[in-house]
């Protein structure tokens, strides 16, 4: 009997991305985690509307908990909304988070969230890493090769 494979399609909706992630750390490993969410900050998810950009992620009594995440309150949900920066339980699997907790105690190394997108079946999940925080020399670094690169592009698009 043939095994099938679930087909991997492109059909994820981004909500919301943390660009300066990468810039500031270096992602070592990525981990998918599912959001523990009130009725209201899926609605407000829908109309795409979070930011990201100044959270992370700690360990609390033993779970991953996304913390300073700012998805804002859903108008016409009126008296029934939600805290915008409440903090939210992360669904990972144990070994998972024990994994999470290894790291984050080693020197260094940070729970980065980087994205914020539904999957294919709706459910709204965190792309969260685990990144070692890089010097400012290696920042220099890499501004100077992402324009490299862009100089690059432009001089082949100019020339052919």
């Amino acid at each position: 009997m043939a095994v099938k494979k679930k087909k991997q399609t492109d059909n994820n909706k981004l909500v919301a991305q943390n660009r300066r992630a990468r810039f500031d750390y270096s992602i070592e490993e990525t981990f998918e985690a599912g959001i523990s969410l009130l009725g209201t900050e899926v609605k407000a998810l829908r109309e795409g509307r979070a930011n990201i950009a100044e959270s992370y992620a700690a360990v609390e009594e033993g779970n991953i908990v996304l913390i300073n995440a700012n998805i804002p309150i859903y108008e016409p949900a009126s008296q029934f909304n939600h805290l915008p920066t409440r903090p939210r339980r992360l669904l990972l699997k144990k070994r998972e988070v024990n994994r999470l907790i290894n790291e984050q105690s080693r020197k260094g190394r940070t729970i980065v969230p980087l994205k914020m997108y539904f999957n294919d079946r709706g459910r709204a999940k965190l792309l969260i890493g685990i990144g070692l925080g890089k010097r400012t020399i290696d920042k220099r670094d890499t501004v100077k090769t992402r324009d490299w690169n862009k100089q690059k592009a432009r001089l082949l698009r100019d020339k052919g």
